[in-house]
């Protein structure tokens, strides 16, 4: 019996070491290699564009306004276009010297804007040397002017005004101007009135030179 366990023994051993032979002989199993996940391609999407973003001014760049023009006033020589007139006024018969006058601003009835403040300068420069008529002063038709309630900036602009303003400042003579047509080249008309009775004793009409 225990002869037998020692021949077993060797057997056993040898069993051992032939299973381990075979074992370092087999082959290993192939391994697969991982295969990359298939992408799947992704539409493509338009650029986002940012919306344009104003100009921001900086003090050097001030924000300019342009500045609508007035219309340019026809230049007229008013000294030279109202002087014929006066001087054949002059030539009035019945005039008493030293008539006192009150000169009426020019009345604009124009297609346009003309001077109407030089005008009236030219005519009472025109008659500031005659003989015959004694002008009312521009302070004598303010303060006239205050006593009716009117502005001192106020144009009569009408016959019945221009006489009541005269008979406040004891006139005898209104000098009534008016300008009409083309207010590039406009006609002039004046009128001599009769304070007392608005008769006109005098009319004359001209056109105005440059």
């Amino acid at each position: 019996m225990i002869r037998s366990i020692k021949f077993s023994s060797p057997l056993l051993l040898a069993f051992i070491l032939s299973g381990c032979v075979i074992n370092q002989t087999q082959k290993p199993a192939p391994v697969e290699s991982a295969r990359p996940a298939t992408q799947v391609p992704q539409p493509a999407q338009p650029p986002i564009q940012a919306p344009p973003t104003p100009p921001q001014l900086t003090e050097s760049q001030p924000q300019v306004q342009e500045v609508p023009q007035l219309p340019k006033l026809q230049s007229i020589n008013w000294q030279n276009s109202v002087q014929p007139l006066v001087n054949s006024m002059m030539n009035t018969p019945g005039i008493t010297p030293g008539s006192v006058l009150l000169v009426d601003r020019l009345k604009n009835n124009t297609n346009g804007s003309i001077q109407s403040d030089d005008a009236y300068l030219a005519i009472n420069q025109a008659l500031s040397s005659n003989s015959k008529f004694t002008l009312v002063t521009t302070a004598q038709l303010n303060q006239a002017k205050q006593a009716l309630g009117l502005s001192p900036e106020d144009s009569l602009n009408s016959r019945s005004k221009a006489i009541g303003l005269a008979r406040n400042l004891n006139a005898q003579y209104v000098l009534y101007s008016t300008a009409r047509g083309d207010a590039k080249s406009p006609k002039l008309q004046m009128q001599l009135m009769l304070v007392q009775t608005g008769e006109i004793v005098w009319s004359g009409s001209g056109n105005a030179v440059d």
